[in-house]
């Protein structure tokens, strides 16, 4: 979509769905990128396929201290960096204490703590976040009420990161997919799992398909290029209409 060569980009849950998508999107388009992820096997190959000027670090994004060694670690091996993608979700979904502290830990705190350790490089390079929510965040959830909490909290720090970060110009935006499949995702288990729901959410998309991971990426890259110099604070949906039903 954009020439990135020269660019310096971090995924954070970079290894797989979304978020390999969005670094092997940024990796085509001449970026160097690093990636981190709790499964290394994963990782490792998620990695290779990034290709020479890649970098990754196995970790758990619930751990804050690991979070700013991968951002550090990266920023020394890269020189810098450009760009910070925040993709990581712990999946909690259930009014749980366990599902609970699963989102606050990872979709939030690992958000807030891998911008902060960016927070220099960031401002250095004049660069950008986009960090990555989700459509459960504009709507009530029985089935997953934890899931939507955090994910509309992402919405709300997607605007304060903004009007923080704005006075360095550092740019600050998100994405809210709607139902993505890809192998080994939730929907692709869903479909086997819970027929019925599959088919719901199936018809409820107006373009008659669950979206693809490379198509919320795309979105990510305009965000992170320069065609998007002048928006900040904005979280655009990409759910192929699915929240017009």
């Amino acid at each position: 979509m954009t020439d990135f060569d020269g660019t310096r980009v971090l995924v954070a849950g970079g290894s797989r769905g979304i978020g390999r998508a969005i670094a092997l999107g940024f990796a085509r388009a001449g970026a160097a990128v690093s990636i981190c992820a709790r499964g290394a096997e994963t990782l490792e190959k998620t990695r290779a396929e990034l290709g020479p000027r890649a970098h990754a670090m196995p970790l758990d994004l619930a751990d804050g201290p690991a979070v700013a060694r991968w951002v550090e670690d990266a920023a020394r091996a890269f020189g810098g960096v450009d760009v910070l993608v925040n993709n990581a979700s712990g999946f909690g979904a259930q009014d749980t204490e366990e599902d609970w502290a699963k989102g606050l830990n990872v979709d939030v705190m690992a958000t807030v703590r891998a911008s902060r350790a960016a927070a220099p490089h960031l401002r250095a390079a004049r660069g950008s976040i986009v960090n990555v929510t989700s459509i459960s965040g504009y709507r009530a959830s029985a089935r997953g009420p934890a899931y939507a909490a955090v994910k509309a909290l992402l919405v709300n720090y997607t605007l304060s990161q903004a009007a923080m970060f704005a006075p360095d110009g550092v740019r600050v935006n998100a994405v809210a997919p709607g139902s993505i499949e890809f192998p080994g995702g939730t929907w692709e288990a869903r479909r086997a799992s819970d027929p019925a729901l599959y088919d719901r959410i199936l018809r409820s998309i107006p373009f008659g398909r669950l979206g693809m991971p490379e198509e919320v990426a795309d979105v990510v890259l305009f965000l992170a290029g320069p065609g998007a110099r002048w928006v900040t604070g904005q979280t655009i949906i990409v759910d192929g209409g699915q929240m017009l039903g």
